[in-house]
């Protein structure tokens, strides 16, 4: 079989070339060894080894993770000389494509903002795709990395995304490959310099573009009503954008309803129609592990109308390749950027259609105010470029991204300028029971213990012992005259004889024929004390022991101060009686397992408290800045 494989006549043709080379070389003919490399040699084609190593499409598709990595990690490589240019050029014209494909199916589901790159999942054809892209920094390629292999593997990769591009746009009526401008690649317009064709594509951009139109109209509207009313309430004052934010998600979607009904319908009065429900996985046993439920996102109707009715901006300080990515891939048609970040942007900064604007810098000021009665009125106040546009709303890049993993849009206020940004947690990672979510209020997770022991921190400026008054006389210890008196006697030489001052009772006779006389059935055992009760109560006497000798020779009594550690101490060792019987009971059921079982439970509860204990530090540390917080304030 592999004597036929087209490849071995292409390896042959390399060794003869080389050969040539060499002895060009060593005739001194650089020349025309420069000419056999460039006319003589052999174009390697894999197109049949794709066909043969995935018969079906779901197969590539399966298999299409690696190859999305590799490839948009070499498309964001700098050219060097193991990594020519036209290799880079290569995996950035189809990994562009891919991404068309994505935007124009609403195909994207869940992204992720690592300290690896930006992780993006997407369904196709019912299949899950999860690709890792780097970000956009200088690459500094290592010299232990062996390019000679990993061009190989983008080789194959390149050829399997091909045709997988060529099926995608096909299956959707596009025509592949798409006309690609080169010019405006040049100039930086990346995802502009393609342009996607098709048999419906003129129909489908008017219908568009009466879509955009109606569009800016709805958003138009809902900023000139936020000016009004900031105009009514700080008479003339303008607003932040954050500050007429909704104050809940529930109203912001209601008013997300109203944005998305087409005009037709709005004319008729007639309302939306409404989208289908997802299916929902209830659990029959309470107990049983919580099944995964389908995404609000994993519909591409839905996906495709989260940032339908907006205008964004990016600022020239945020990502904007991933940025225009996603906000197109879930509907929005409208995003403009600085002009130094390339060209085909929808709009400038200073466009009145803008709704949204994406900014990574601290807060921005206000606008400045409008000329007073001694200012030229007709005079012209530009506005600079880091103040607020009234009626905009200026939010941070991870809003993008957390409205997506949310599947509805997030309270923007939350992700003002200069704002402290919610915690950023991976879709993919479902907390567990017991351990650490920053998503719930820290009571609702805390144990008892740590409870208790935040109590006690808490009342660490009060006082811990309550202290009797001046010649007070307590209960359990000897009043001022009766130390006098021990005092004399002790200076006269009186010896004190065992028992002296103390209340004795002795049994009698009677009271042990009574004792004897009680039945024992009714005395009830209570069980082994264990060895903690039993070096407390032992302690307890050795301290009365110590407290009657230090009276009776007249010294001062200290009591015995209780700090924090003693008290989060005596909390930790504190147990119930529940807790006691069932460490018991895993006691003895651990007594009767194997070995080989009873290793591996200790390991298991080994990793397990491990993972306790890691949950405990960051809720403490949670703690610890939310008491900083609270003391600021």
């Amino acid at each position: 079989y592999l004597l036929h494989e087209p490849l071995l006549a292409k390896f042959r043709d390399q060794k003869a070339l080389a050969k040539k080379i060499s002895k060009a070389l060593g005739r001194n003919e650089v020349g025309d060894a420069a000419r056999f490399e460039k006319n003589l040699a052999p174009k390697l084609k894999l197109d049949h080894i794709i066909k043969e190593r995935y018969p079906t499409f779901v197969d590539a598709l399966r298999d299409l993770e690696d190859a999305l990595s590799m490839l948009f990690l070499f498309a964001n490589l700098p050219s060097t000389q193991n990594v020519p240019p036209k290799m880079i050029a290569r995996c950035q014209r189809l990994t562009m494509e891919f991404e068309h494909y994505l935007i124009r199916t609403h195909a994207v589901r869940k992204t992720f903002l690592s300290i690896k790159g930006i992780y993006y999942q997407a369904t196709i054809q019912g299949q899950d795709i999860l690709w890792l892209v780097p970000y956009r920094f200088v690459q500094m390629a290592g010299p232990d990395v062996d390019f000679r292999i990993m061009g190989t593997f983008v080789d194959f990769y390149a050829t399997l995304l091909g045709f997988v591009n060529f099926r995608l746009y096909t299956s959707i009526g596009l025509v592949y490959p798409p006309r690609f401008d080169l010019k405006s690649e040049e100039q930086g317009a990346e995802l502009g310099a393609f342009q996607l064709e098709g048999e419906q594509m003129e129909a489908q951009a008017e219908a568009v573009g009466m879509l955009d139109v109606d569009a800016h109209d709805k958003a138009q509207a809902q900023a000139d009503n936020l000016l009004e009313e900031a105009d009514a309430e700080q008479n003339g004052e303008p607003q932040s954008s954050y500050m007429t934010a909704p104050e809940t998600a529930e109203q912001q979607d209601t008013d997300m309803d109203d944005t998305l009904v087409p005009a037709e319908q709005s004319q008729e009065g007639t309302s939306q129609t409404p989208l289908a429900a997802l299916d929902e996985f209830a659990s029959i046993d309470p107990k049983a592990d919580t099944l995964l439920q389908p995404g609000l996102t994993a519909d591409a109707d839905v996906a495709g109308k989260l940032f339908e009715p907006f205008t964004f901006f990016l600022s020239r300080e945020t990502p904007r390749h991933s940025l225009e990515f996603l906000v197109k891939a879930f509907g929005c048609k409208r995003v403009g950027w600085d002009i130094t970040l390339g060209e085909g942007a929808y709009c400038n900064e200073s466009d009145k259609r803008i709704t949204h604007q994406v900014v990574d810098r601290p807060e921005l000021p206000l606008p400045s105010p409008p000329p007073t009665d001694g200012e030229d009125e007709g005079e012209v106040v530009s506005s600079k470029s880091n103040e607020r546009v009234p009626g905009r709303t200026y939010v941070q890049p991870q809003w993008v991204w957390d409205s997506i993993n949310a599947g509805k849009l997030q309270r923007a206020d939350l992700y003002a300028p200069g704002a402290t940004l919610p915690p950023h947690l991976s879709p993919w990672v479902k907390p567990k029971k017991g351990q650490y979510d920053p998503t719930v209020p820290l009571a609702e997770q805390e144990t008892a213990l740590e409870a208790e022991q935040d109590a006690i921190a808490a009342e660490e400026g009060e006082d811990e012992v309550d202290e009797g008054s001046e010649g007070e006389e307590v209960e359990g210890v000897r009043g001022n005259e009766e130390v006098e008196a021990l005092k004399r006697s002790l200076l006269d030489g009186d010896a004190i004889t065992q028992g002296e001052g103390m209340d004795v009772q002795l049994a009698d006779s009677d009271s042990e024929a009574e004792l004897d006389a009680d039945p024992i059935e009714d005395v009830e055992f209570g069980g082994f004390s264990s060895a903690s009760e039993a070096d407390e109560e032992e302690s307890a006497i050795t301290a009365h022991q110590n407290e009657l000798l230090a009276e009776a020779r007249g010294e001062t009594i200290d009591e015995p101060k209780i700090t924090k550690k003693t008290r989060i101490a005596a909390a930790k060792s504190r147990q119930t009686k529940a807790e006691r019987e069932e460490a018991e009971q895993k006691g003895r059921q651990k007594m009767m397992m194997p070995r080989r079982k009873r290793k591996m439970y200790e390991k298991m509860v080994y990793s397990n408290s491990r993972k306790d204990e890691e949950a405990e530090k960051l809720r403490e540390k949670r703690r610890k800045i939310e008491k900083a917080k609270a003391g600021k304030a």
